[in-house]
């Protein structure tokens, strides 16, 4: 807790030959150190008890890629997640990225036949592989 300083007393003024030194000694008498009020401590939260995290099961689930999409990312079976990370793979192998904006995927002939356009965002790029996966 904060403690405050206790105020000197003050002493009485002589008597005054004019009015105004004795309106100061006056003022100076009203100014006291006000101690500003003690914080109250935060209650203690309780720890959650760690648990692992798991999966979902729907990203998890093993889809069949289209013939367009398995021509980038193989033929077997893969999580969307996995679909994914072979994406970028293949995007970071042939440098498909845009150079100016990162977020932008410049589409080589394969890729065309997935994504449908000549350049994709990155964020629609989850979309687009959706209608390829079974």
């Amino acid at each position: 807790m904060a403690t405050a300083k206790k105020a000197a007393p003050a002493k009485k003024a002589a008597p005054a030959k004019s009015a105004a030194p004795a309106k100061k000694v006056a003022a100076a008498k009203t100014v006291v150190a006000k101690a500003a009020p003690a914080k109250k401590a935060a209650p203690a939260k309780k720890a959650a008890p760690a648990v692992k995290r798991t999966a979902n099961a729907a990203f998890m689930k093993p889809l069949t890629p289209s013939a367009a999409l398995a021509a980038v990312v193989g033929a077997s079976p893969l999580p969307r997640t996995e679909v994914v990370k072979q994406l970028w793979v293949y995007i970071k192998k042939h440098k498909l990225q845009d150079a100016v904006n990162k977020r932008m995927i410049n589409a080589d002939a394969k890729l065309k036949e997935v994504f449908s356009k000549a350049q994709v965002s990155m964020f629609e790029m989850a979309g687009l592989i959706g209608k390829h996966l079974k």
